[in-house]
């Protein structure tokens, strides 16, 4: 998913650091029902499913809408949610089929029926926003609502079809509240998830300010846990929350804290932190479409020769993300360091050589969401890249990201760098939504190899049989080089000692769990 889809501490506080699991405190007889504050840098694009890709858009989808599946804590296999049971058709693994829940109501009042299903997914394809999830859905060849069944037929084998359905890209929304043929408008939600968004304010700019969430009464699903009301503050810099953090304005805080402010934590009994491994990738894109300067792959392979991602990590981030060298992360099936065997170290003799012929320096622009230490990181990378004076680059920072979007969808950058948060556990997700024609990335990447090697990946509802096509894939990334693969993070999500459940809001599945949040 696009952070595009991107992620104290007093002196003295005390720390609890452990991994999803390692710890769980449990609300005491005397709960409170005061609402809980969650503090996040990232943005809501839209409120409309059919509008947003992005990892600020989705954490609230996973609580107002509901998906005909999810994902358990900590799990990777997709549980029936809106539906109550889901399930292929045949062996062909292109016949999808699930049976809706009775009873599951909308907001409005009205009671979800097939056909509403079927219209969330059409619409995600007339309206096809350049911001969308529609490329996550490119195998769908049609939706058949019958009854309380609905029928996906697919162009193709896709095993992770049913995980696809778990995301915010599946939210299922009211077809008498929301055009067919265009996006929403307002700031409301008609959902049937496991809250209700009661208020939601902005600034002069659009940008979010506040988002306010109630439990839903009538909530029907694979949420078993009545929530308490949860307000999520949204920050535009990683500064501006720690400062909230500080002076104790927010309760937990989850994506992102300034990487001086995380390598810097230290032990006490006032503070509670989950860190896990990171499924979160930054990279660095390239639009390969002539006349940009960057189209020629030459050009973008003395790029990769000349990135050192370990000075990236240690000068901008503190040593809080990990160095990462393939588009597929470690962690998941089929990880290779395809990069790092293309390009083992900083190589400006090589670099010097694949830009035989070009006019130097190579002068190309490079934008990156103002945001934190993206302003490092992207100086960072200039300075890398100028170093020997191969390349000129050229700065554009954007503190709209909404608009960044739009622009790199139109082709207005040479490159950009952006975050990609994994939207399911499976290494498919950082494969056709990345390098497949048609990407989220928008970069204008197309190759027949790469395609072929994604629908064979595919193929396997066990994922390990898919391990070497997935290799083969990574391996023709870093010979194309449509992106520079630059670091992976690490997840850290600061809760107060009076909270307990704040490590399910980072636990590998990509669902924001608000609902398990609690006071002790």
């Amino acid at each position: 998913m696009r952070s595009i889809r991107m992620r104290m501490v007093a002196i003295g506080a005390a720390v609890v650091v452990a991994g999803v699991g390692g710890w769980q405190l449990l609300p005491s007889d005397h709960e409170k029902k005061d609402p809980i504050t969650v503090g996040t840098t990232d943005v809501i694009t839209s409120l409309d499913p059919a509008g947003a890709y992005d990892a600020g858009s989705w954490a609230v989808y996973n609580n107002v809408y509901q998906s005909l599946l999810t994902f358990r804590e900590g799990s990777s296999t997709p549980v029936p949610d809106a539906a109550k049971s889901c399930t292929f058709i045949g062996q062909k693994l292109q016949t999808y089929q699930c049976v809706l829940r009775d009873g599951i109501s909308f907001s409005s009042g009205r009671t979800m029926t097939a056909e509403d299903v079927k219209f969330s997914f059409d619409r995600i394809v007339k309206i096809n926003s350049d911001l969308g999830p529609l490329p996550l859905f490119a195998m769908i060849a049609s939706v058949k609502a019958e009854g309380n069944t609905v029928t996906f037929n697919l162009k193709s084998k896709d095993a992770t079809f049913p995980s696809k359905l778990a995301t915010g890209a599946g939210s299922i929304v009211d077809s008498t509240q929301y055009p067919a043929g265009a996006l929403r408008k307002g700031d409301s939600v008609s959902g049937s998830g496991p809250y209700l968004l009661k208020g939601y304010t902005k600034d002069a700019s659009g940008r979010p300010v506040s988002a306010d969430l109630e439990p839903n009464p009538h909530y029907q699903g694979a949420v078993t846990r009545t929530g308490l009301p949860i307000t999520v503050r949204y920050f535009a810099e990683a500064d501006q929350l720690n400062d909230a953090w500080q002076a104790k304005q927010v309760d937990v805080t989850h994506r992102e804290m300034p990487p001086a402010v995380l390598a810097k934590l230290s032990p006490g009994p006032s503070l509670r932190i989950t860190t896990s491994p990171g499924y979160d990738i930054r990279t660095m894109n390239f639009n390969v479409k002539s006349p940009s300067p960057v189209s020629k792959v030459k050009v973008r392979e003395a790029a990769a020769a000349l990135i050192d991602r370990g000075a990236l990590v240690n000068a901008v981030y503190s040593g809080t993300v990990d160095p990462l060298y393939s588009v597929i992360p470690q962690g998941f099936t089929g990880h290779s360091t395809a990069f790092f065997d293309a390009y083992p170290q900083p190589d400006a003799v090589r670099a010097k050589a694949l830009l035989k012929g070009e006019q130097l320096p190579v002068r190309f622009d490079m934008a990156y969401r103002k945001l934190g230490a993206n302003g490092a990181e992207a100086e960072e990378i200039k300075k890398q890249l100028e170093k020997d004076g191969l390349f000129k680059v050229t700065l554009i920072a954007e503190a709209d990201w909404p608009k960044m979007q739009q622009n790199y969808a139109e082709g207005k950058y040479d490159a950009y760098t952006a975050g990609w948060l994994a939207d399911f556990p499976d290494p498919d997700n950082f494969s056709q939504p990345l390098v497949g024609t048609g990407n989220s990335l928008h970069n204008n990447y197309s190759d027949k190899t790469a395609d072929q090697l994604i629908r064979q990946t595919q193929e396997y509802t066990d994922r390990g049989r898919a391990a070497d096509d997935f290799k083969a894939l990574q391996e023709k990334v870093a010979e194309d080089v449509p992106l520079i693969p630059l670091w992976q993070g690490k997840n850290y999500v600061l809760g107060s000692k009076d909270i307990s459940g704040s490590q399910y809001l980072s636990d590998g599945t990509g669902v924001w769990r608000l609902w398990e949040l609690g006071w002790i």
